[in-house]
């Protein structure tokens, strides 16, 4: 058996649902029904209260935590994936995790993902919830993510992500010129028609998303991100609320805008780049067990460094007709 420990907050827009309802959808790896059997047996508290009603409504606001133990699911199996591996000691393990990899097992990936590449690579961190995983990175979305080889590890990495002393810098390409860099200061939660998607919303979660111009092209702005807070889809659902999405973005961008005179070649790689433009290029960090302060960087991969020559060799044939 695995100990568990989970810890949320309902949501504002969860008004009105029941408790095993709003937790389902806080938790989509775990199954209504295991929910509902865990607030049945004590297993949850809201607001520090044991609640042992599914039916129980929720308001919104609610802190949660869940303590409970769980048996190794059968579709969490050991697979042969290689890892690209830049770091690691007997506490942690930090990999640079390339595109069409999903980090943990799910509703339609169950399993081909990181947490099943790393039960393959270290069997022992099979003892540690969710095998290490820290904080996550979008299927499609590229780079750097640092993994707890032990509890102890996990547990001081989760409260230093909490406490804000992870910094996680991202690049990206986005639609449209940006003149200057900036911040977006807008809180995030689920959309409340299309289950998939994030949105920003005055009753969300805070998010806090900074950013800087790296590169303008004609129609594009190549950036740096830095994030203050780690919520779901945060860059790609910031940048789209301030109409700038990211290029290739399946969920929140559009279709991409051809440049006057743009050539068919440097239109065709518009349409190739099939993932949204963004990868976590710099991890710093408090070591969990010395104390000691560790940087990595992660050079952008080579679909997307295609995309950044091919936006840099089209500025520069139109250079005559910019007007920034």
């Amino acid at each position: 058996m695995l100990e568990l420990k989970l810890a949320t907050e309902i949501e504002q827009n969860q008004l009105g649902m029941r408790l095993d309802q709003a937790l389902s959808e806080l938790f989509p790896d775990y199954s209504r029904s295991r929910i509902k059997e865990w607030i049945i047996n004590d297993k949850v508290m809201v607001n520090g209260v044991i609640i042992n009603k599914p039916k129980e409504k929720v308001l919104g606001g609610e802190k949660v935590t869940i303590n409970t133990e769980i048996e190794e699911e059968t579709y969490h199996q050991p697979e042969d994936i290689k890892l690209n591996i830049v770091y690691e000691d007997d506490d942690i393990l930090v990999i640079n995790k390339p595109r069409d990899l999903v980090v943990h097992p799910g509703a339609g990936n169950p399993n081909g993902t990181v947490l099943n590449a790393l039960l393959h690579y270290y069997p022992e961190i099979a003892h540690v919830p969710r095998a290490g995983i820290v904080h996550r990175l979008d299927k499609d979305t590229t780079g750097l993510m640092v993994v707890a080889k032990t509890i102890t590890a996990q547990t001081h990495l989760v409260e230093s992500l909490q406490l804000r002393e992870i910094t996680r810098e991202y690049e990206a390409v986005a639609m449209g010129i940006i003149t200057a860099g900036g911040t977006v200061d807008q809180p995030i939660t689920r959309h409340p028609t299309k289950r998939t998607h994030m949105a920003v919303f005055p009753t969300g979660k805070p998010a806090v998303t900074h950013y800087r111009v790296m590169e303008k092209y004609r129609l594009h702005t190549r950036l740096r991100l830095r994030l203050e807070t780690g919520r779901t889809h945060q860059i790609r659902v910031h940048m789209a609320h301030i109409a700038h999405p990211l290029v290739g973005d399946p969920l929140y961008g559009g279709r991409p805008k051809p440049p006057k005179g743009a050539s068919e070649a440097f239109m065709q790689t518009l349409r190739d780049f099939d993932r949204q433009a963004l990868h976590a290029t710099m991890l710093r960090l408090f070591h969990p067990v010395t104390g000691e302060q560790m940087e990595w960087h992660a050079p952008i991969p080579d679909d997307m460094q295609k995309l950044i020559q091919a936006l840099q060799q089209d500025t520069e044939l139109h250079k005559d007709d910019l007007d920034w």
